[in-house]
């Protein structure tokens, strides 16, 4: 009988082999030059995979060796997402502003490796591959039009939004055959590919304002069933939303006393909101350009790498290096990171979409870095990546929850002021600004999913249903983020059902985990999170019985 450590290299290959696309972004090599098949075969055959791992899983979940029944748990649990995802048909309706496959296939070209002749050809194979690709993808959005299983209209919107604008002649393909003529590649080859994939969004973003924006519904809440499948899916623990959204306006009311007296700090001649214009104008403390943010951000990481390794986690060599980039034009606004490969030849790297804005304020990025970067997703996503003995395969390199994912994010920003790298006062009141941020997100999450009611003792729109107007002016007046950031966030939030809260609440469970393990004889900060890392981002249930 094989180990889950065995079952899960093969399923690992096997889903790669199926999803070339996932398997780039997750690190996976082999297969760069692949497409996904998107149509419903393509699929059926994923959900045929899924169910038959998890078969053969079953006895490994009382494997005697912890190692072995941690991949079981871990990875069933995994599957079982997906067989909920497959009973919801999920693929006949994944459309949406932030993470479906339309944004996949146009964000795997970013991270592709392209420093040879190889790594050209895999990008010019996946730019041919677009026709076949978003046929599939519109065969699989045809199913669900059938059957009346439709998205909101603001999300087909943002999608026709982004293909128009891959399709354009502002494209963010365009850059790629500049590229491959700088380094000496084909870049008539490299052309002619990113002709047919313009082709291809251009025909695709036809298709969804003729045959699917008419059938889409108009009304963005999901409702209260469909949220909590979603918070279990990015959680992998069980909320109560109504208790969840109360904790969050609390937090809300508390982090914000809080920004008024740092802000004090940086002047106290002048409010809060003159502090943020103040912060956000002063070209002495925002990057000229993006290449002086980029050295910024880089200068953040290395420093922190430095006076972190050994003191507080032991970095493995890998993760020493990060890369910080900007990221074509095109898609939605904001920071993300993305993992380094499964062999070490990709490092992690971190991304920022700024829109048009050319100057960077530096206030907000100190934290960013800190939750995109070191000691954030890439020090979690990293460690696991390289933990072969200790963790499956599929455990590092595909299975990701949210809450303890980007819980450990937020909680490294909060670790970092706790060990004093908030060194100014703006810096801080931006680590402020992002909890503030990730606050929101709760209640504006909630409150217009489940089209709740705003207190009304609320900041703004007190006494208001919870909808997308109120929820935009939160994020940008209250959560301090430019009006078309606020924009994107809220139609992300909208699109991608109970993600945003998965920032706040895993951060809250995290925080209870180590209140409950400092209680213990012999509490050690480094080893709990050693023990949190060595973890990778499991569902929060599984995370709270591995530390404990």
């Amino acid at each position: 009988m094989s180990t889950p450590f065995e079952i899960s290299d093969r399923f690992t290959d096997a889903l790669a082999d199926l999803d070339p696309i996932y398997a780039t972004m997750a690190g996976v090599a082999g297969r760069d030059h692949l497409p996904t098949d998107y149509s419903p075969q393509g699929h059926q055959a994923r959900i045929d995979l899924v169910r038959a791992t998890k078969t053969e899983l079953a006895p490994g979940l009382a494997d005697p060796e912890p190692h072995q029944a941690l991949a079981a748990r871990v990875l069933t649990g995994w599957l079982d997402d997906r067989l909920v995802e497959a009973e919801h048909r999920k693929w006949s309706w994944d459309l949406n502003h932030t993470s479906a496959p339309f944004r996949h296939m146009c964000d795997i070209l970013d991270v592709m490796p392209r420093d040879d002749a190889q790594g050209w050809d895999a990008v010019v194979a996946r730019l041919a591959a677009f026709p076949w690709m978003l046929d599939g993808y519109m065969e699989s959005l045809s199913v669900g039009l059938g059957a009346a299983e439709v998205v909101a209209k603001r999300q087909v919107l943002s999608v026709i939004d982004q293909a128009e604008a891959a399709a354009s002649e502002a494209s963010r393909f365009d850059l790629l055959p500049v590229e491959a003529a700088a380094g000496g590649a084909d870049a008539e080859r490299v052309r002619e590919a990113v002709e047919t994939a313009k082709g291809a969004c251009a025909s695709f973003a036809a298709w969804l304002r003729s045959n699917y924006l008419p059938k889409a519904r108009d009304k963005d809440a999901v409702g209260l069933d469909m949220y909590l499948i979603g918070a279990r899916e990015f959680l992998g623990t069980e909320i109560d939303p109504y208790e969840t959204y109360q904790w969050g306006w609390s937090e809300v009311h508390r982090i914000r006393s809080e920004m008024a007296t740092t802000s004090s700090e940086v002047d106290p001649e002048l409010t809060l909101d003159e502090v943020i214009e103040l912060l956000e104008t002063d070209p002495t403390r925002s990057a000229a350009t993006r290449e002086e943010f980029v050295d910024f951000i880089s200068d953040i990481q290395q420093q922190a790498i430095s006076q972190l390794d050994g003191a507080h986690f032991d970095v493995l060599e890998p993760l020493k290096t990060v890369t910080v980039n900007i990221a074509p034009p095109g898609g939605p606004l904001g920071a993300w990171y993305i993992g380094p490969s499964e062999d070490g030849t990709r490092p992690g790297s971190i991304w920022y979409a700024p829109g048009e804005r050319e100057r960077l304020p530096y206030w907000q990025e100190v934290s960013t870095a800190y939750h995109e970067g070191f000691p954030g997703h890439h020090l979690q996503s990293g460690t696991a990546v390289f933990l072969r003995d200790q963790l499956s395969r599929a455990q590092r390199l595909l299975i990701w929850y949210s809450g303890s994912g980007e819980g450990w994010a937020l909680y490294a920003e909060r670790l970092m002021d706790e060990l004093g790298f908030f060194e100014r006062p703006e810096y801080r009141l931006g680590l402020l600004a992002s909890q503030l941020f990730r606050a929101l997100r709760v209640v504006v999450d909630i409150g217009c999913q489940l089209e709740l009611v705003i207190p009304e003792d609320a900041p703004l729109h007190g006494g208001e249903t919870w909808g997308y107007p109120q929820a935009v002016d939160y994020m940008e007046q209250i959560g301090l983020q430019p009006r078309d950031m606020a924009d994107s966030e809220v139609r992300r939030y909208l699109g991608w059902v109970a993600q945003a809260i998965s920032y706040k609440v895993g951060e809250r469970v995290i925080l209870d985990i180590r209140e409950e393990a400092s209680r213990r004889p012999g509490y050690d900060r480094k080893d709990f999170h050693r023990r949190i890392l060595e973890a990778g981002a499991i569902r929060l249930d599984d995370l709270r019985r591995v530390v404990a």
